[in-house]
């Protein structure tokens, strides 16, 4: 496809680096561009949109760019803010304004006539549920360690004594503040059968075998594009609390991982995928998780250039998922 033509529409918050990365890189090509955060809506975007017969068309305006969305090229889905309602409803007419805002402007934004997404935004909602990713991984033929999810604190007592070393993690990185409103995180770390109590009655938790890892992969899937950097250094369970520490060596995706891995990408009907594995001392790849829409940006340029490129080259040509 020439330069021109169709815009590529980037659907993301203004403070994204790693969406940056893709639209410098577009523009270089000369591809036109629309940014838009849902989250504006409805303070700083007018929407029409009509359907009938022929089928939908209408158009999205922001202060300084109009779409046409029927005359959109693809979409790259990054990390929007929520939506948002007029300040001035109240509290139960504003939680009814963000639902309209999500079924009514989110929904034109998945519906594009034509366009190709990485990811659309509904593979992205079915490809972040824990459960649904373990089920899928041990399908398409990876190591899973053994896991538990559960809010049965005696459950939880007899797995981590079965299996210890066990860790703890997150079912989902929520966000979470303290009562002075300062952001916290939950992180994985170990945990014990003593650490154990009745308070994991008051939710879902998730406890794993840890992997007995000499280092961490990070693998950046675009499509049939795969990327793997071995992540080494970190002094702690979770790497992302050490990122001084970390060096970052590109290795080669052994061709069973790379099979397995685009299994998992049609079993979820997605074109981009960060995978993260733990690799044992024989070498054995562990799988640990995927995220489709993780992060990648923050690795050196000599990492991050082919995945920027990769993904630029489905947003521009529409490459097959």
């Amino acid at each position: 496809m020439a330069p021109g033509g169709p815009p590529v529409l980037v659907v993301t918050r203004l403070d994204d680096a790693t969406a940056d990365g893709v639209i410098s890189e577009l523009n270089l090509r000369r591809v036109p561009v629309v940014r838009l955060d849902p989250g504006d809506f409805p303070t700083d975007i007018r929407l029409s949109s009509t359907f009938d017969s022929i089928g939908p068309r209408g158009t999205l305006a922001t202060a300084s760019r109009t779409l046409d969305t029927g005359n959109v090229r693809s979409v790259y889905w990054r990390r929007p803010t929520p939506y948002t309602a007029d300040r001035a409803m109240d509290d139960m007419a504003a939680r009814w304004g963000v639902e309209e805002a999500r079924y009514g402007l989110g929904g034109i934004l998945a519906a594009l006539p034509g366009a190709r997404y990485l990811n659309h935004p509904w593979r992205n909602r079915d490809a972040e549920y824990k459960p649904a990713q373990l089920a899928t991984a041990a399908v398409c033929g990876f190591t899973v360690p053994p896991t538990l999810i559960t809010n049965d604190p005696d459950r939880a007592r007899a797995f981590t004594a079965e299996h210890e070393p066990v860790i703890y993690k997150p079912l989902r990185e929520t966000e979470y503040t303290d009562s002075t409103g300062r952001a916290l995180t939950v992180w994985i770390d170990d945990v014990t059968p003593s650490q154990i109590d009745q308070r994991v009655r008051h939710t879902a938790h998730l406890f794993q075998r840890r992997v007995g890892k000499i280092a961490d992969i990070r693998l950046t899937a675009v499509g049939d594009h795969l990327s793997a950097v071995r992540i080494s250094g970190s002094s702690g369970i979770d790497w992302r609390r050490h990122y001084d520490q970390l060096t970052y060596t590109p290795v080669p995706v052994p061709p069973e991982i790379a099979e397995s891995v685009r299994a998992y990408l049609d079993a979820f009907g997605l074109v981009f995928g960060a995978f993260d594995f733990g690799l044992d001392h024989d070498g054995r790849w562990h799988w640990y998780e995927c995220n489709p829409n993780g992060q990648w940006a923050w690795f050196p340029d000599r990492i991050t250039a082919p995945i920027t490129r990769a993904i630029a080259d489905h947003l521009q040509h529409g490459a097959p998922a």
